[in-house]
This record gives structure tokens, sequence and C-alpha cells, in this order.
């Protein structure tokens, strides 16, 4: 695949978009353009099973008349005069919203930072499948497993381009690449089956096929002869792979605009505390080579690096200029632009890591369940109600023991993070980061 990152045309083509709108009467307009590019190869069993290939360049228009708001999409070759016109003729029959609008000038980026999110290294489709066989080759060589569920590699780029009728116009452009495998232990009823992967901005950053493989493969093992336990109420350990979903839960609730919609179990928290006190949760856009990282948002703001929990007290939801304005707040530059809207979302969350290691915090655990999977979707983020299938290990005088499956785990999410310890060990690969979590009094269903 090319990376070929030219938006000269797309900038051309977004600012050409806002000048027709403000000739068809629109009071303010700002348009986006989002390139992607990327391939992949998928294998099974040293097969090639598929080559994919895509190219796309979206392009939205969002025009203001007065309080009312429409969009329209297009393509590179749509007119834009015709396009300015239908959307500000949708906009004179739309409903009014006060919250709607541009971001205040003065809030926007005056210039682009280069945070190191491109990676020019270009990967052929063949060097991809060559990667993708041999993390499967690695993983079907670890004794005990039976059979591949699959095997891929792939490599691509995003990017976006924003004009807006204030002034505002900026791009930038990042690439990913990414490995992965997923192996069968087992025979019948007893197989078990799990994963490893790697994702990274960088090509040279990712993990090597091999040791994917060789994880994917030592992964799916230890979980072989698994049992159910007791109910009862036990300490949960999450690994950091299922702790960033936790990491994820904690995004949600302090959105900005689940809180104006009062859908957040967390709406009425600000300034109180929400976590235990040995919890601090950060975000940051503009971490160097940041998985989630962008110089500006989806309104041209360049967002700061901020502490949305510090020592377990709420400091800040994540704010778009919507969702801000219905708050009686200002944006902190956290509006991401979803087809023709935008939303707030976090961008490199992390809760932070704690003073001691995994191996001391389980090591003073009597008996509890380290959680390497959870799946079902019993999260109500209105309620924080927490109930999950899952598997994992039994904790035995401080010793993980034996495998565990078919059990479920449930909370409230507001008791859940009152009763975090987090470890030490946080990787910050990715774009929702956690370290291992330690809670205690989580209810654990089972025989």
């Amino acid at each position: 695949m090319s990376n070929s990152v030219d938006a000269s045309k797309l900038v051309d083509r977004v600012a050409a978009l806002v000048e027709a709108a403000k000739k068809a009467g629109a009071d303010a307009a700002d348009a986006v353009a989002v390139r992607g590019r990327s391939s992949s190869v998928s294998v099974r069993l040293g097969k090639v099973e598929s080559t994919q290939s895509a190219e796309s360049d979206d392009i939205s228009l969002r025009v203001f008349v007065g309080q009312r708001v429409a969009s329209v999409s297009a393509t590179a070759a749509s007119d834009a005069k015709t396009l300015a016109e239908r959307a500000v003729a949708m906009a004179r029959v739309s409903p009014e919203d006060p919250f709607q609008g541009l971001a205040d000038p003065s809030l926007l980026a005056t210039s682009v930072r280069d945070l190191d999110l491109l990676d020019n290294t270009e990967v052929p489709s063949d060097r991809l499948k060559e990667d993708a066989l041999a993390a499967e080759e690695a993983a079907l060589a670890v004794k005990g497993v039976t059979n591949s569920s699959g095997s891929g590699a792939s490599a691509g780029l995003g990017g976006l381009v924003l004009a807006t009728s204030h002034g505002f116009l900026g791009q930038y452009v990042g690439s990913r690449f990414s490995r992965s495998t997923s192996v069968v232990a087992g025979e019948g009823t007893g197989m078990e089956r799990d994963y490893e992967f790697s994702s990274r901005i960088h090509f040279a950053d990712l993990d090597s096929p091999e040791e994917i493989g060789r994880k994917a493969g030592e992964r799916t093992v230890r979980r072989l002869n698994a049992r159910k336990v007791k109910t009862g109420q036990v300490t949960v350990v999450f690994e950091p792979r299922v702790a960033r979903g936790i990491a994820g839960h904690l995004a949600g609730a302090i959105n900005g605009a689940a809180v104006a919609r009062r859908t957040s179990f967390l709406r009425d928290m600000m300034g109180k505390q929400v976590a235990s006190s040995v919890v601090t949760v950060t975000d940051d856009p503009l971490r160097m080579r940041g998985p989630a990282s962008r110089p500006f948002d989806g309104e041209g703001i360049e967002g700061e690096a901020l502490e949305m929990v510090k020592d377990g007290i709420l400091q800040h939801w994540f704010l778009s200029t919507s969702a801000a304005r219905e708050l009686g707040l200002k944006t902190n530059g956290r509006g991401a632009r979803s087809g023709t809207s935008v939303s707030p979302t976090s961008t490199n969350i992390a809760i932070e890591p704690g003073e001691k290691t995994p191996e001391e915090l389980i090591g003073a655990i009597k008996s509890g369940f380290y959680v390497t999977e959870v799946f079902g979707q019993g999260v109500n983020m209105v309620t924080g109600e927490y109930s999950r299938g899952a598997s994992g290990f039994w904790i035995e005088n401080g010793e993980i023991t034996y495998p565990v499956s078919e059990v479920t785990i449930a909370s409230n999410l507001k008791d859940m993070f009152l009763a975090i310890t987090p470890a030490s060990d946080i990787d910050r690969n990715f774009g929702t980061a956690a370290p291992t979590l330690v809670i205690e009094g989580m209810t654990l269903a089972g025989n």
C-alpha cells in the first residue's frame, strides 16, 4: 500500500465548500474531509483467505442559518455550489438548536503541531502475508494448540482536513499497522480459543509476528481444563487487556453529551469522589506518537492534557462546543467528527498506574478471580449496573492457579470505581489504557 498523503486537493475542496456555503446564505459553515487508506491480508492454516485494499475520501458540509443547522455528505466530485445550496435550504427548515454553532474563534488552534503520527513505510501485500503466516506458524508450534482461527496483518492511514468560515484551515494524517493471530487448543467440548495482537502508529514499533504467535498459543493452552467456582463475593483482578474496558466505561460516563442527556450514572458527580483516592485518570490529545493523538479536534481546537479524575475526584467532562454550551461550560477540545456531526470523545485516556506490581497485589489476595476475558453486553451506563460473563484463573493464597470459565461477575460501576487499586504495569500503546486493576467486593456467580 502506498502511504501517499498529498491532501492539497482536499484542502482546496473543503475551502471551496465553505466559501460556497457563505455565498448560498449560510451565516457560518465548516467542511471536513476524512481520508482513509488500508490494505490487509488474512490467512488460515498456511493459506491466504483474503486480501483487501480500500481507499476513501469522505466529505461533509455543515451550515448554520441562525440557530438552525444542517449537514450533508458528499464525494470529492460533488458540485460545491449545488451542495451548499441544498445544505442551506435544509437548514432553513430545520428546528432551532440554541447549542449548535462553530467553536469560539479565540479557542482555535493557531498552528498544527507535528505529533509524529505518520510513518511513510510502505508495506507490500507480500510482506503482510509473510507476517500473518509467521504469526500463525509460531502459534501452531505451541504444544497443545490444535487449530487456527486465522491470522492477519494490515497497514493503513487516516487523516482529517477541516475548514471553517471563521478562518480555520488545518490537516493531519496518521498511519496504523497491525498484526494478530487467534488459535484453538483442545478437542470437542473442551476446546478453548484465545488471541494476541499488536497495533502501532509506526511499523518498527510492532511486536514481531513470532512473539504475537507464541503469546496467542500460550494464552490459549493455559485456558484448557477450566472449572467453575462457587458463587460468592470475591476480589476480582482485571488483566490490562480487560481493564481497558473498565477505563472505557469511565470515559463513557464522563462524556459531556451523555451528561447533558442525563444518560450517565455520574451526571451529578462533578467535583465529587467517583473513584478510589489512588485513582487518577488522564487524557492527552497531544502525546507524541499517541494512538489517539490529534493536533486539533473536529472543530479546530487544540486540546490540552487534562486530569479528568485526580485522586478519585472528578475534574472534567469530555466536551465539544455543543455539549459544553448545553452544560453552560467551555469546550476542552474533545469534539470528534462522526459522519456529519460533532460529538465529544476521549483521546489518549489512561487510568494511571499505581505503586505496586501486579504480583505484589495478587500476592496479598487469599482467594480471588483473575479475569482475562469478559463477554456479553451487561453494562447499563444510566444506572451503572455491571454484569458480564467472564473467564480467567482462580487466585489461591496469592498464586494464580487453575483456569475458570462459565461464570458471571457483577457489581455497580459506581462501587467498582471506588474500590479500584491500580497496579504499576500500564501499556500506553492503546488509545484507552489501564494497568492491572484490583477491585474488591464483586459478586461471582458460578456453581
